[in-house]
Parts: C-alpha cells; structure tokens; sequence
C-alpha cells in the first residue's frame, strides 16, 4: 500500500506531513517508556523483519497481491509507540534507497501504513484481551483479530485522504468499495503472519512481548536441541543468552525470507496498484525521486542475474533496516529518565 508521488496533492500531503511528524515526535516520548535493555534490539529486528516480509507478496485474487503491512505486528511485540517507529523506520528506508513510496507522499504512507494500522491494531488487541481469558493463546487470537482489522482500516484512511487531495477526478463510491474489498482479503494474509508470528515469540520468551506483559512464565532455555524450563534465579547471563539467539535466530530467518524466499513473490500488483490501475488513480503518478538508485525496484544495479540481484537488495535492506532502527532505539533507551530501572530477568 504504498502510496507513491503524484497520487496525492501537495498541500494535502504536507498536511499529512505534519500528522505524520507529530505522530513520531509522540512515539519518541512513549517508546522511552517501552523500551528497556532487553526490549530496544527487539525493536531494531522487528523492523528488519518487517521489511523483509513486506518483500514476500502474497496472492489473494485474480491478478493481484498483498503485503504484510506491520503495525500490528510491531505494536504487540514491542509497543505501540515503538510500533510506530518500527514501521516509519522500514518506509523510509524503502523510499530512499528502493524507490518504494514517493518521498513526497511519505507522510501520507506513515500516517496510514504507521500511524493507523498501529492505533487500531492495539486499540483493537488491547480491547479483545480485557474480555477473553488471560493466556498465551488468547493473545495469539487478539493479534489475528487486530492484524486482520488493520488492513482494511488503512484502506479506508487511504480512500479518506484520497478524496480530500486526490489527483485525479475519480468516485470516492468506487475507490472505497475497491480498496476495502482487496484490502479485507490482504488483511487475512496479515493476521496469518501476524499471529503466528507472536505465537513463536510468546512461546519462547513471552516477558519481551510487550502485549503479553503479565503473562508470567519462567525462562526456558535451549539444550541439547529442547526448551527446558530455567531454573528458578536463572543468572543475568543466561537471559542475556537467551536473547541473543532470539535476536540471531530472528535476523538469520530475514536475511533467508529477503534474500531467498523474496525470489518466489507473486509479482502481481498489489492492492492499491491494482486499484489505481483499474480506477484510474495512477494517471498523474510522478517518477521516484531515488528513481536512480542503485538499489531502485529491490534489485542491484548492474548485477544481470535477477534472482542475484534480488536476493542482495533483500540482504542489504535487511542489514542496512537493523542497524538503522538499532540505532534509533539505542538512542531512545538511552534517554530514559532516572526512574527507569530496567531489570535483566528471565521473567
């Protein structure tokens, strides 16, 4: 769903700009409280994850694909203001260095694919976990149910901002039923990867996921191939290890899923160019800014074989997304208050 240049006017964009600029100077301020030692390299590999898997285009109808979109994903594992951040961290470095989304429409696409699926996504788990019993699967069913309503939400924020600043003279009438319509089907791919996403995470480590926060569970550790409970006081260098193959584990598994399993992608369009195409939004789209990018359309320039050249962009997305959003949540942990203590526990 990102919107590229030229889908949008200018002044409805700088207004976009300015929602979307005030959204992340909000998250700022909230993810220090979210963040902690434990939780700030967690961040930095859910963005990488997540443009990982925005590279794995899914079918769901006749001609057309789906991505994963991320807030919801992103909020539950590590908060909804991080969550936030996670997301604009990917759009941005999918703008500037792979032409992905216009950079004049990049505060249209944080306020939708960032801010929105974000606020609704958490609103909605947050919600379904007051009412359904306290467990791991609950909140494994609250992320399918909030991931899957995301989507179409961003949908209709699109159709929204479309007809205040549309450039193109198209029936809102139409725009809506068409987006919300594939849009619903693209949200059932998200809720999937979504929930079994947390699911994996919550069944190893569940204390680092923030929307299972009071679900106690002791540490379990890998040995000899099988998790095993920790014993009780596991040592701080235990849980760091523990960690840290979390963190291994999760950046080896996005590295494989871009540089490999990206290869195999529906090249369908997704969505909204599907959409803009059949509707006729697209006929004032403006070329990329970063058009001449060496890493322009997820491949690298003069590199002739295609599945070569794909699986690099992946790598060095990946790599360059980690260390990006590291360095942006180190950055923000670091500016926690004094009262912040964080612990470094199994729990």
């Amino acid at each position: 769903m990102h919107v590229p240049d030229g889908f949008i006017d200018a002044p409805t964009s700088a207004v976009t700009g300015v929602v979307a600029a005030g959204a992340l100077a909000v998250s700022l301020r909230g993810a220090r409280r979210e963040l902690d030692e434990r939780t700030a390299p967690l961040a930095g590999l859910v963005a990488a994850f997540i443009f990982a898997v925005q590279m794995l285009n899914f079918p769901v109808a006749a001609g057309t694909s789906g991505h994963l979109l991320g807030g919801a994903l992103a909020a539950i594992l590590v908060g909804p203001y991080t969550g936030v951040l996670c997301v604009s961290v990917v759009l941005l470095m999918q703008g500037v260095l792979f032409a992905d989304g216009g950079l004049t429409a990049l505060g249209v696409n944080i306020t939708d694919m960032a801010l929105v699926t974000t606020v609704v996504s958490y609103a909605v788990f947050r919600a379904l976990l007051a009412v359904l019993p306290r467990g791991r699967r609950s909140v494994t069913v609250a992320s399918f149910v909030a991931a899957f309503l995301s989507v179409p939400a961003a949908a209709v924020a699109f159709t929204l901002v479309y007809a205040v600043g549309g450039t193109t003279d198209v029936s809102m009438g139409k725009v809506a039923t068409a987006m919300i319509g594939v849009h619903v089907l693209i949200g059932v791919g998200e809720a999937v990867i979504t929930a079994l996403t947390v699911g994996a995470v919550i069944a190893v480590r569940p204390d680092l996921v923030h929307g299972a926060r009071g679900l106690r569970q002791r540490l379990r550790l890998r040995v000899a191939g099988e998790l095993v409970d920790a014993p009780v006081g596991t040592p701080a260098p235990a849980a760091r290890a523990s960690r840290r193959g979390l963190w291994a584990g999760g950046l080896a598994a996005s590295l494989v899923l871009a540089g490999f399993v990206s290869f195999y992608a529906s090249a369908n369009p997704d969505g909204l160019e599907k959409v803009a195409h059949d509707r006729g939004i697209d006929t004032k789209e403006k070329e990329h800014a970063s058009a001449g990018s060496p890493l322009a359309g997820y491949g690298v320039a003069d590199v002739s074989d295609q599945r070569l050249s794909g699986g690099l962009a992946g790598v060095i997305g990946v790599g360059v997304t980690v260390v990006a959003g590291s360095a942006v949540f180190w950055a923000v942990r670091g500016r926690r208050g004094e009262d912040a203590s964080p612990v470094d526990s199994g729990l």
